[in-house]
């Protein structure tokens, strides 16, 4: 159950309107931009009109507050799935599809997993632990004390990491690489610049969603949903994926050293995928691999023995 305390300021932050929310049990989906659209809550779709428990705000409220440039703090846990596409102006709900300008969310406890998939602004403050997998995030050091800090990993990469120093990662150049030992979601969601992530270790579901440009590289297996709705640039699992590799791609390019599972690109558009191993679903066949396509793997520092092309 949430209690709603009421607005007050926040000086530590430029004096920003914070809303206060008490939780002595954990709620799903709070701060979420989808507002679950693509996940089930208690058997039905998440609808942003809908109360949260034992208040008068809405799930939407939260939303058109971090939109405003407020800040909301949890007094308590936090669900699963915690500011899921937080910064973006959603096309599925009339917006331009790019990234805004959001406040930031301060946790009291814990936060579940999947916490900020698919998120492109903001900051999360947590005082307790996550637990993984998490989202879309890397660990800065935090500019408040009592709290571990959280920056989407496609912010920094459009944004720059604007004073923040990074835990466990680091930034050269245009290259970010992440050895932070945690399982993330959605690696790279939305990356819209000719940047790099590189990823060492096990990846969980959707890397590289929505990607536009760049490149997203794991050294490690992946798990389902990997690159879906890619719209651009490379992915490059170095590994297995499980089921569902490429599902709705647009366009863009997929390599997988290993086997890209079952269900291998459903729906897809454009684009090419290359893996030594996977089962598509018609009308993606296995074609013939050409010197051109050799020498794109020899570039992205692959042997071409053994891949097959899925177009």
């Amino acid at each position: 159950m949430l209690k709603i305390f009421g607005r007050k300021k926040d000086k530590k932050k430029d004096e920003r309107e914070l809303l206060t929310v008490e939780s002595p049990e954990p709620v799903d989906c709070l701060c979420d931009f989808t507002f679950n659209f693509h996940w089930q809550h208690k058997g039905e779709k998440l609808d942003p009109t809908w109360k949260i428990p034992q208040n008068d705000l809405t799930f939407g409220d939260l939303v058109e507050h971090l939109k405003s440039g407020g800040d909301i703090r949890i007094n308590g846990d936090a669900g699963h799935r915690l500011a899921s596409s937080m910064g973006v102006d959603l096309k599925y709900f009339g917006g331009s599809g790019n990234d805004i300008p959001v406040g930031d969310i301060y946790v009291e406890g814990d936060s579940d997993t999947r916490m900020g998939i698919s998120m492109a602004r903001g900051n999360i403050y947590v005082k307790g632990a996550v637990k993984e997998p998490m989202g879309n995030l890397v660990e800065v050091k935090s500019d408040v004390k009592g709290y571990q800090k959280y920056r989407s990993i496609t912010d920094i990469m459009h944004q720059g990491l604007q004073g923040d120093k990074l835990v466990s990662c680091d930034l050269v150049g245009s290259k970010l690489v992440i050895d932070d030992g945690t399982v993330k979601d959605t690696v790279g969601a939305r990356l819209d610049r000719e940047v790099e992530i590189i990823f060492h270790g096990k990846v969980d579901l959707s890397t590289g969603i929505l990607m536009r440009k760049g490149i997203v590289r794991v050294n490690g297996p992946a798990g389902k949903n990997s690159g879906a709705l890619l719209n651009g640039g490379t992915l490059i699992i170095n590994g297995n994926t499980d089921d569902f590799t490429a599902i709705d791609m647009i366009k863009g390019k997929i390599i997988v050293n290993g086997d890209a599972g079952k269900f291998l690109a459903a729906n897809k558009k454009t684009g090419v995928i290359f893996s030594k191993k996977g089962r598509p679903i018609p009308p993606v066949n296995e074609k013939p691999v050409s010197t051109e396509d050799r020498n794109l793997l020899l570039a992205y520092g692959f042997n071409p023995q053994g891949f097959r092309k899925f177009e």
